[in-house]
């Protein structure tokens, strides 16, 4: 199956959503993109997944094919968002969902505030919320001023910054089963920036009882395009391990979340 016609959602906003695969008895997987990017960034892994299950690609306001939305461009706007274009397409929870870079703080802002609507999470090179405190000190001044630069696309940097306050402010420890994937590989960085970022990926996994940490030792952040291979079995895995877990006969804080252990 593959759905490719522009939705309304908040607003009457038309947002680009396409559905692979056929639905299952495993939850549906939800693929978020990094900041100014868009569906096309999981060209390399989708069809693989799509095999075993559906997969929900869509481009955020204003990127890709979607129009632009006149919410302010956060966080918490992109996850309402994100939720109103699921409804309307009657793609019902839980899900499984995959964030990559700006995508994963989403995902995990999602996840904080409707913890009932998530199987599971898988965390792709995600920005961490103590990224401008702790980890931009740690670069060299040029790689600082190219990074504030880059909010043209999407909202600005005090946006951006405003998401990673909203995602701090949110969070909470949760039952759903997480799984970080960090590039060892990242283009620029120090031997100490590369530790650094390492050692806050897997931070992330404090706000989960069933974490698991994995390094992609090979890749750069676009760890699904340098090792698609990596990413696809560690959702697979995922998937299958939800399957056997009779995640469906438990809701909410009643879950067993012991399959990754």
């Amino acid at each position: 199956m593959n759905q490719e016609e522009p939705i309304n959602t908040l607003n009457e906003l038309q947002l680009e959503c396409k559905i692979y695969g056929e639905l299952s008895d495993f939850p549906t997987v939800i693929m978020d993109a990094g900041y100014g990017d868009y569906s096309k960034a999981w060209k390399s892994i989708y069809p693989a997944i799509s095999k075993i299950n559906q997969v929900i690609l869509y481009d955020r306001a204003g990127l890709g094919n979607s129009e632009r939305s006149s919410n302010p461009r956060t966080s918490l706007f992109m996850v309402e968002e994100l939720r109103e274009l699921l409804k309307s397409r009657n793609i019902l929870p839980p899900y499984i969902l995959v964030g990559h870079s700006y995508g994963g703080v989403n995902m995990r802002l999602f996840n904080n505030v409707y913890p009932q609507e998530v199987a599971g999470l898988v965390l792709i090179d995600s920005t961490p919320e103590e990224y401008s405190e702790r980890f931009l000190p740690s670069m060299p001044d040029e790689f600082k001023e190219a990074y504030k630069k880059q909010f043209t696309l999407e909202g600005d940097f005090h946006e951006f910054k405003e998401s990673l306050d909203q995602l701090h402010l949110s969070n909470r420890i949760t039952d759903t089963p997480t799984i970080v994937v960090s590039a060892g590989k990242k283009a620029h960085y120090s031997n100490e920036s590369q530790a650094l970022w390492n050692r806050m990926q897997e931070e992330i996994l404090r706000f989960t009882t069933n974490g698991q940490f994995i390094l992609a030792e090979n890749s750069a952040h676009y760890i699904q395009n340098d090792e698609p291979q990596l990413v696809i079995k560690t959702i697979e895995r995922l998937i299958k391990s939800l399957a056997t877990s009779d995640y469906a006969n438990r809701q909410g804080s009643n879950r067993d979340s012991s399959f990754l252990k």
